[in-house]
């Protein structure tokens, strides 16, 4: 076993901070639906610096850096070669694992996982053995009264930030310098500061990380198999189509039947164009036309409801009828749950943009996967997104004079995954025909990003501190690893024989003989006697020892095809994660070699009948594997003096600019 050093370095023990957010109103969840109007957060009193100083950090998520140097080289990123050459660009280290709620927790708390608790996007529940959400929960009423069939709460709930920890921005802002924090991943709900808005970990209306909904009368072939959405046959009848838009789920009435909307499209006998009829609103579109935001909201109980906002997209009118819904995203003039700090924010937002994307993932990348909608139609839907994205950029460029501006863009990240294959002939998912179509989809985003770096160079001054940050890099994802699968064929994991289609570990495990299994995209656990509930493996010596063999045994798997190694590190957590959350780590954490992940089955606790598939999906590229593969990329302003930075240094290198010394519970470096 290995581990890397840049997760060995002693850590403080951190002081565990109470995360207490209130929902505004009704929400998408039962507990929401019970909550009283949430005041406005606030932090400390606000003094005044002495100075204005300013510090603008752009994080740039997935970024690659051997892409970014070749395009410098070319002149093709003019504006970040000028950043580089005022100061420094370089490597930076990345989370372990390389996932960006991981990564983004590292730089807000200045720590590593074992501080702030977030391993993975998947966390379990040794009790349950099911899996969560790992940035945030939806804590359900403490009482509740049952009336007939409604189910009245009587006390509130509550939704949590997972993220422990201090954030380095609250220390800026005790300290009397405002903070503005735009959509900063695990910050949901948003932690504290002047201004935040939410970014990844915010859920959509159905309280999932985005649903989309596709009607057609036209399904495919398996329509259960698609992932991330809800597929609808529907007819045609008398060039009309009748259906519904359905919501979150009415947990105010017994078994919490699903809310829906009446939907009704008219379809022009002649022209490629339709009449959407949706809640008294009404929508004409064009075949291979977006709609614009169009607000619905969801019956709940008596004059109570729930808002939400979607956009159309008609893919096609005939000879086949296809419409997508995008995710019902929360809506900002009203959000069912906190997206802002203050709550007043996002009103703010949106009188001066209207209605915009809430959802924390918003570039729909399931449905290109499903092959619903086509390369084309994903980066209008992705364009749609990084626009938004640039006019709110703008706004907050214009009005910032002082303290810290955090701005997070998320496109380059899911280009990364969903546009790798056209540049690599050598992948599974490779399409002639197309490659040369697409080739340039990443780069020509990079360039769009220079842009970006152009106004902001044209923001900083003097002494600011300007800094434009990935979290991690990126690399092809050519082949699938079934980790439940190589664990039950090797006797760890033992299973009953369900019939299940894709059988899962929590109906079809025998826990009384098993040993280990896996979760999430890097995390193997332990079945640890007292820790989980139905453990096999007793702690201490035992578990060790099994730890030791697992690792040593992974590392040995070669792939059949060409005689890689698939697995290049195995990390226990024991000698990688230090402070209060240790104890919630898995046992050990898989870096996959380059070319190599986990499957998505193995994400959700599944297991096939192989162990190793080509991946021929759209999904092209990943960063989820060893993080010495994927390291992410910084550009500074100032001079880097450290020779091995890395994410878990950004905040109290930020702090130190202030001439502010970092809480206890920070374990990075000043970097300049």
């Amino acid at each position: 076993m290995s581990g890397d050093t840049e997760h060995k370095r002693e850590e403080k023990r951190g002081r565990g901070l109470t995360r207490r957010e209130l929902l505004k109103r009704a929400g998408a969840a039962a507990a929401a639906l019970s909550l009283p109007a949430a005041g406005v957060l606030g932090g400390c009193a606000r003094r005044r610096s002495p100075r204005s100083k300013k510090v603008l950090v752009i994080g740039l998520d997935g970024m690659e850096p051997k892409i970014v140097e070749r395009m410098m080289r070319e002149g093709r990123l003019p504006h970040f070669r000028r950043l580089a050459e005022m100061g420094s660009f370089g490597r930076v280290g990345t989370s372990l694992p390389p996932h960006s709620p991981v990564a983004w927790a590292n730089f807000a708390s200045g720590a590593n996982p074992g501080v702030h608790g977030i391993f993975d996007f998947i966390a379990r529940d040794p009790e349950t053995y099911l899996p969560h959400l790992s940035i945030a929960r939806v804590r359900p009423a403490d009482r509740t009264l049952k009336v007939g069939n409604l189910v009245l709460p009587l006390s509130g709930g509550k939704v949590e930030l997972l993220r422990r920890g201090p954030a380095f921005w609250q220390t800026l802002e005790e300290h009397g310098l405002p903070c503005t924090i735009f959509r900063l991943p695990s910050n949901f709900p948003p932690t504290p500061s002047g201004r935040a808005l939410a970014g990844l970990g915010t859920p959509d209306l159905l309280g999932t990380y985005g649903t989309f909904s596709f009607y057609t009368n036209a399904p495919p072939p398996n329509p259960d198999d698609v992932s991330g959405g809800n597929v609808y046959p529907v007819t045609v009848n008398d060039h009309t189509v009748r259906t519904r838009l359905h919501g979150p789920p009415n947990d105010l009435c017994k078994g919490a039947p699903k809310t829906g909307l009446d939907l009704t499209i008219h379809l022009d006998p002649t022209a490629a164009v339709a009449k959407i009829a949706l809640a008294g609103k009404q929508v004409l579109l064009r075949q291979g036309e977006w709609s614009e935001w169009v607000q619905v909201k969801f019956p709940m109980l008596w004059a109570h409801g729930v808002s939400g906002i979607c956009r159309f997209y008609l893919k096609s009118v005939r000879p086949y009828f296809r419409l997508y819904v995008t995710p019902l995203n929360l809506d900002p003039s009203a959000p069912a749950l906190p997206i802002t700090t203050p709550a007043s924010y996002a009103q703010e937002l949106h009188r001066r943009f209207g209605f915009f994307y809430t959802q924390g993932m918003p570039e729909d990348t399931k449905v290109l996967s499903s092959k619903l909608l086509d390369e084309d139609e994903y980066l209008q839907q992705s364009g749609l997104v990084l626009a938004e994205r640039l006019d709110m950029f703008d706004y907050e460029m214009e009005r910032f004079d002082e303290g810290l501006l955090f701005l997070y863009l998320s496109n380059t990240d899911r280009h990364g995954h969903m546009f790798w294959w056209p540049r690599d002939p050598s992948h599974p998912a490779y399409d002639p025909t197309l490659a040369a179509r697409y080739v340039s989809a990443i780069e020509d985003l990079y360039q769009a990003m220079d842009g970006v770096v152009e106004k902001a160079l044209r923001k900083v001054r003097g002494d600011d501190l300007l800094i434009v940050l990935s979290d991690h890099g990126f690399a092809p994802y050519y082949r699938s690893f079934q980790l439940n699968s190589w664990l039950r064929d090797n006797k760890y994991l033992a299973t009953w024989d369900t019939g299940a289609k894709q059988p899962d570990i929590f109906a079809a495990a025998d826990w009384g003989y098993t040993r280990a299994y896996g979760l999430g995209l890097n995390c193997l656990y332990l079945n640890v006697a007292g820790r989980e509930s139905q453990g096999t493996v007793r702690p201490g010596p035992e578990q060790d020892a099994l730890a030791r063999e697992i690792a040593s045994r992974l590392l040995s798997v070669r792939d059949p095809r060409n005689g890689r190694q698939v697995i290049s590190n195995v990390y226990p957590a024991k000698e990688n994660y230090t402070g209060p959350m240790a104890d919630q780590a898995p046992d050990l954490i898989i870096g996959y070699n380059h070319g190599y992940r986990a499957s998505w089955q193995t994400a959700i606790g599944q297991y096939t009948d192989t162990v190793l598939d080509d991946n021929t999906g759209k999904w092209s590229g990943d960063h989820c594997i060893d993080p010495v593969h994927v390291p992410g990329m910084i550009f500074s302003s100032k001079p880097v003096r450290a020779a091995r930075p890395a994410l878990h240094d950004l905040a109290p290198t930020i702090l130190a600019d202030f001439g502010l010394e970092p809480p206890d519970e920070m374990t990075g470096s000043n970097i300049l």
